[in-house]
């Protein structure tokens, strides 16, 4: 699944540059309750050499959602864990750089950690907050939907045969 081009000059993100996924807490959060894309993503891109991680404040955001809406689901966090590595906050410069992409104070320390883990890409399924940032380059790191991630992943699944 390309990502088509949105303005400015960068291009989409290549499936062979990719290395580290940065996942937000509502990724997480599908991936728990429900055998979709988020949990194909999770359980595909470790298969193609993809690192995943996630910060404390995006796990925390995952389980209070699922212990409000999805107890049931709460158990599959502990492997997603295991899977996923957790890497520290960002420094608050960093965070203020992110509101300044227009970010709420609640969402602004996920992009930045991304940035400050060195990761290539943040997948979200928050459009209400980040799909003005979505399939561009933000600074270091790329912002893609999960729909557009998973494409990713399935191409560079393809391309090892």
């Amino acid at each position: 699944m390309p990502l088509r081009k949105r303005s400015g000059p960068a291009l989409p993100p290549s499936p062979a540059k990719l290395r580290r996924l940065f996942l937000d807490a509502n990724v997480l959060f599908a991936a728990c309750w429900q055998s979709g894309r988020a949990r194909a993503l999770s359980e595909l891109a470790p298969k193609v050499g993809l690192e995943l991680l996630t910060s404390a404040h995006a796990l925390e955001g995952a389980q209070r959602n699922l212990e409000a809406k999805r107890l049931e689901a709460l158990e599959y966090l502990q492997v997603l864990r295991e899977s996923v590595r957790l890497v520290p906050e960002a420094p608050w410069g960093l965070v203020q750089r992110a509101l300044a992409k227009d970010l709420p104070l609640e969402n602004a320390p996920i992009l930045a950690a991304a940035w400050s883990a060195g990761a290539d890409a943040l997948v979200t399924g928050d459009r209400r907050h980040f799909g003005h940032l979505m399939g561009k380059k933000v600074g270091t790191v790329w912002v893609l939907s999960l729909g557009e991630a998973l494409g990713l992943v399935l191409d560079l699944l393809e391309s090892q045969g």
